[in-house]
């Protein structure tokens, strides 16, 4: 496998984990009612997922142009199923401040 693939799987899942934990600090935040900061962090949290997707895409799309043939990789497999847990899990906590807002009665 070579070092490149490796660099960016391992790439995405760090970027992935950056978003995971910006997304529970976002919570921990909307929880003590302080929305504004955690949309703040969740917007952090957005910028992190976006970048581990683009590094995901960027390798499929120069597999798919036959650029760089891609051979299986495990590493670059857990990259892509963690990042695909945590945008979940983004998605999740997008919708749960959405239900602190009317705990809190903030549109």
């Amino acid at each position: 496998m070579n070092d490149e693939l490796i660099q960016i799987a391992m790439d995405i899942i760090l970027k992935a984990g950056d978003c995971r934990n910006k997304c529970m600090e976002a919570l921990k935040k909307a929880k003590t009612g302080d929305l504004i900061a955690a949309d703040n962090v969740l917007a952090e949290a957005r910028q992190d997922i976006i970048k581990a997707h683009q590094a995901q895409t960027e390798v499929i799309q120069a597999t798919v142009a036959g650029e760089k043939p891609l051979e299986y990789s495990l590493i670059f497999s857990h990259a892509q199923d963690t990042m695909m847990t945590i945008m979940s899990e983004y998605n999740l906590t997008k919708e749960l401040l959405d239900v602190y807002r009317i705990l809190f009665k903030e549109d």
